[in-house]
């Protein structure tokens, strides 16, 4: 269930980008010819204050006899590079839910010849004068969507002072999978892992080392950040011992710890589904070998995902134990002790209503009128299941995660709250604000700065009755991110004067995120537990027997299987 409904972000940032995707390049600016290893590279005026250079190969094609390899070097420029627009997408399927921008759902999509990334700069960075942050955005979609030109990190560069760079990497079964035929074919140490989307965040991260200082960034103050996805994605940066050094803090925007071992994903134990023995055998049948699966067609591949009516399976084992990228003694597990992780200064954080994005699309919660108007059937319950469920999120990506960290000895640790639920109502009748609040997602365009992301929703989600309090908002959130990434401590955000953010202590101190109007940025403490969650639930006189099983059930089923089956038990929903 969690991995289908984590694809929500990645089908409405690919609709809103359908679109731009057809216009004209730019024209080429003298002015951002850059020399990297590769050769000459020009970029071009984003807007007035910002330059970017798109489409940048930081490794070679992973197709061929290097699918489900380590990424090797990018080759060689054929003469100039003009990096004037978005890389394609890496391969995957596309969603049902961007069905109303004209694109086919369950078609696939993308280029294995994909591992390239974006670069935003101030106007007059260079190697003259290469000292500011260098921020590298892992994108979200639950590892199977997403692709760089989602996320326009320009506005962040000019705002901030700061290099971002959004990197793509290898999805879905291209970039996990984990079989002995491939780890056993290994012409590398790094091919024997399975967590090749991990690979390719490292590879774009020695890319940055070795070329930030051209586009005026400092390859010694690097910070990873990434939501969901990327969020995960940024833990198992932290937890791999390959990373280390690549970067120097990290911030984990509605991320996860969780993790699969090589066993469980390969086939040999129960539960998990898709797994890579029983796809294998669906791309290339009894017999097959490393060559037959690297040889087979992309089209093979993903259809091996596609079940009997031909819709794409998008539930497949991540983040695994191979014990190269990932200890095999599991992703969370690191975080016990500064000696087994890269122990920079790490934030981390949730939205408060993370799982309203999700329950939006629930028929047994929501109704829909003419395709789109949408109304929750019984608005109380509506916000109670979500913030039930929204609290298991911030329990395991905040408080047991920043608890391990500083009680291992690791107390660079900060933690966030984003609170914003001000987008008002949409036709009148569709309450946007209680419907989605401070869901998944929500808080990326206030990082950014960047209010063009969610496709057809932005005009009713950001709107003039919210501008000024949302523009604040974003002001803040982008002044203390930067001034993370330039410090290793997010402070007051630099020269802004905006309240301190403390360290994470046992007593749990966050800081919350809004608008103005709801109070701005203030400090809360105070920690979650499944055993407060537990108990608040058990005493919760607003739910019947039947309303309170489902609560559970729509908690458990985001998580690992028989994980909270002790608590099922004891609320009678055993």
């Amino acid at each position: 269930m969690r991995h289908i409904w984590l694809g929500v972000l990645g089908a409405l940032a690919v609709s809103a980008c359908t679109g731009s995707a057809e216009q004209r390049p730019p024209e080429p600016l003298e002015a951002t010819l850059r020399t990297v290893e590769q050769g000459e590279l020009i970029g071009f005026q984003h807007s007035p204050g910002a330059w970017a250079w798109r489409g940048v190969p930081f490794a070679a094609a992973p197709e061929g006899d290097l699918r489900w390899r380590a990424p090797r070097p990018a080759p060689a420029f054929n003469g100039r590079f003009e990096a004037l627009d978005h890389p394609e997408p890496c391969p995957q399927f596309t969603s049902a839910l961007q069905a109303s921008s004209g694109v086919t759902p369950g078609q696939l999509v993308g280029s294995e010849d994909c591992l390239r990334l974006d670069v935003y700069a101030p106007e007059g960075a260079s190697a003259d004068n290469a000292d500011r942050p260098v921020m590298v955005w892992i994108h979200g979609g639950a590892n199977v969507w997403g692709f760089a030109g989602q996320y326009d990190g320009a506005q962040l560069a000019k705002d901030q002072d700061v290099v971002v760079v959004a990197i793509q990497y290898r999805l879905g079964p291209l970039g996990f999978f984990a079989h002995d035929a491939i780890r056993n074919d290994a012409a590398d140490p790094r091919d024997a892992a399975a967590n090749f989307a991990l690979l390719d965040q490292i590879a774009a991260l020695e890319w940055v080392r070795e070329n930030a200082a051209r586009f005026g960034g400092d390859a010694g103050n690097v910070t990873i950040f990434g939501e969901s996805a990327g969020g995960h994605n940024v833990a198992g940066l932290l937890a791999s011992p390959l990373a280390s050094g690549l970067f120097h803090r990290a911030i984990i925007q509605s991320g996860s710890f969780d993790s699969v071992s090589w066993e469980a994903a390969a086939g040999a134990e129960p539960g998990q589904s898709n797994t890579s023995d029983e796809i294998a055998l669906r791309i290339a049948g009894d017999g097959y070998n490393a060559a037959a699966l690297r040889s087979a067609d992309l089209e093979t591949v993903f259809n091996a995902y596609r079940g009997e009516d031909g819709a794409p399976f998008l539930n497949l084992p991540r983040m695994i134990e191979d014990g190269v990228t990932i200890p095999r003694d599991g992703l969370a597990n690191a975080f016990a002790s500064p000696d087994t992780f890269n122990a920079v200064p790490v934030i981390t954080g949730t939205n408060r209503d993370e799982m309203k994005l999700f329950n939006l699309f629930s028929a047994d919660l929501v109704k829909r009128y003419f395709g789109v108007i949408l109304i929750s059937r019984d608005a109380a319950f509506y916000d109670a299941i979500s913030d039930y469920q929204s609290r298991v999120w911030r329990i395991l990506a905040v408080d047991q995660s920043a608890s391990l960290m500083q009680s291992g000895g690791h107390g660079d640790v900060w933690a966030y709250r984003f609170d914003w639920d001000e987008q008002g109502r949409a036709l009148f009748v569709m309450d946007l604000s209680h419907l989605l609040g401070a869901a998944h997602a929500i808080e990326i365009p206030f990082v950014f700065n960047h209010f063009d992301f969610f496709g057809r929703l932005d005009g009713a989600m950001f709107n003039n009755n919210n501008a000024s309090g949302r523009e604040a908002l974003a002001a803040a959130m982008g002044a203390y991110w930067a001034e993370f990434a330039r410090t290793g401590e997010p402070g007051t955000g630099g020269p802004t004067n905006l309240p301190y953010w403390e360290r994470w202590d046992e007593g749990g101190v966050l800081m919350r995120f809004d608008s103005p109007d709801d109070n701005g940025q203030e400090r809360i403490a105070g920690t979650d537990s499944f055993e407060r969650l537990e108990a608040d639930l058990a005493a919760d006189t607003r739910f019947d027997d039947a309303q309170r099983c489902m609560i559970f059930e729509a908690m458990a089923a985001w998580r690992p299987r028989g994980s909270l089956d002790a608590m099922g038990q004891r609320l009678g929903c055993g």
